[in-house]
């Protein structure tokens, strides 16, 4: 398929070879490589860095509109992006009426005329603003999670099933998915030189998540005065389950989304156990754990052990890291080589090659969707200490998001989950 040119494709399409359609026609406009245009929905440190990435690894991109509930972030996103080197900034064209500030910025971002969407807000956000680029037919870069609780990411994966029947690409933010070195070691478990799979070890142990400017992402000093409960919560995002999903399923989902990737599936069951040791428990500090291990079975029987923590200090031990034991070796992430090309840059590449047929035809969105859902799976049985299964979580009524989407809107932070006293729903 990689061979077939897009003009050859077009004319085995119109004889009615459907089943290669892998671009809307309106996105092809003949042989050339005439730009695309893409819009990103949320300007902070991972969005302003996913617009360099695509700039850098797509030549023929132009960035021509931001949405944010900030507008001090659009701007911020703006001022950057300018920065950046001439060939990459001179293709950052945002006009004054495609800048969208407010809840429904989204709306307004998708609807102004983009090719391609780029999903890089707040996780809780990501069910609807997903489902929404799906609607409008549009292609997506999609960072990752998918979503904070179980029924939004069931609202993720029932537009992940109509994105594939509308064959839009759909990049996922897991960027081990795109790089090199991770392919290869892929391409050799299904040569079969590891056998089969008898065991896998996902680690993300560290410390707290720091923004672009090396601060935690954890709230440093007490809420100004005046400011409302849904501003505080999205400016501290990270210490609320809610807005981030904790610590497994926001960051320690890529070394879980590499298990499932390599098992070819999710597990099934789960028990874990977690907590906070350092975090303070007042309200205002949030509601995540800072530590969380986990013990996953899958469908076979293998097992995946999962440990993430997120502790203060100095010579606190940190390793990021994924171990796939086969009965004939092992792959261990920890040896792997640098990768030639930045995997952040890489996985812009591969979208657009599945845009315009010049690679394989790429949506992630179903994959990277059950690797949330495991991830929550996770979450809950810590919380709750009951063993969570597969059918549990797909079942749950869990639904985290505010009913009410505004400024001013009143959020309670739930207490810090005790397992035996926290109820799974």
């Amino acid at each position: 398929m990689a061979n077939v040119s897009r003009r050859s494709f077009l004319t085995s399409a119109a004889a009615g070879a459907t089943a290669f359609q892998i671009v809307k026609p309106e996105l092809v406009r003949g042989a050339g490589n005439e730009r695309l245009k893409a819009g990103l929905v949320g300007c902070g440190g991972r969005g302003t860095q996913a617009l360099e990435n695509i700039l850098t690894g797509c030549d023929n991109v132009e960035i021509v509109a931001l949405a944010d509930i900030f507008e001090d972030r659009l701007e911020d996103c703006l001022r950057k992006s300018k920065a950046l080197k001439p060939e990459l900034s001179g293709r950052v064209n945002v006009d004054p009426e495609r800048r969208f500030v407010g809840f429904d910025g989204y709306k307004k971002l998708i609807a102004s005329g983009v090719d391609i969407v780029m999903l890089a807000t707040y996780p809780a956000y990501r069910p609807m603003h997903f489902e929404a680029a799906v609607e409008a037919r549009k292609h997506i870069f999609c960072e990752k999670p998918f979503g904070t609780d179980a029924v939004g990411v069931r609202r993720f994966m029932a537009a992940a099933k109509k994105a594939e029947e509308l064959k839009l690409t759909v990049k996922s933010g897991a960027q081990r998915r795109s790089q090199s070195t991770y392919l290869e070691q892929y391409k050799r478990l299904k040569n079969g030189e590891i056998g089969d799979i008898a065991a896998l070890y996902a680690n993300w142990v560290g410390g707290p998540v720091l923004n672009f400017n090396n601060a935690a992402l954890f709230p440093t000093r007490k809420r100004p005065a005046g400011m409302s409960d849904m501003e505080f919560q999205h400016r501290n995002w990270y210490s609320f389950v809610w807005v981030c999903g904790d610590q497994i399923v926001e960051q320690h989902l890529h070394n879980i989304d590499v298990c499932n990737w390599f098992m070819g599936t999710h597990p099934v069951e789960v028990v874990a156990s977690g907590g906070a040791a350092w975090r303070p428990r007042e309200p205002e500090y949030g509601n995540i754990y800072d530590h969380l291990t986990a013990d996953f079975v899958y469908a076979n029987g293998v097992r995946m052990s999962s440990h993430c923590r997120q502790y203060q200090g100095r010579g606190i031990a940190s390793v990021t890291s994924e171990r796939i034991v086969g009965t004939k070796g092992a792959i261990d992430s920890l040896s792997l080589t640098r990768a030639a090309v930045d995997p952040y840059v890489q996985e812009h590449a591969d979208m657009m090659a599945s845009i315009l047929g010049k690679g394989p035809y790429i949506n992630e969105a179903m994959a990277v969707a059950e690797s949330t859902m495991t991830c929550i799976m996770g979450r809950e049985a810590a919380y709750s200490g009951r063993k969570i299964t597969w059918d549990m979580i797909m079942n749950s009524t869990q639904d985290l998001l505010p009913k009410v989407l505004d400024y001013k809107a009143s959020v309670p932070v739930p207490p810090l989950p005790v397992p035996g006293v926290y109820q799974f729903a």
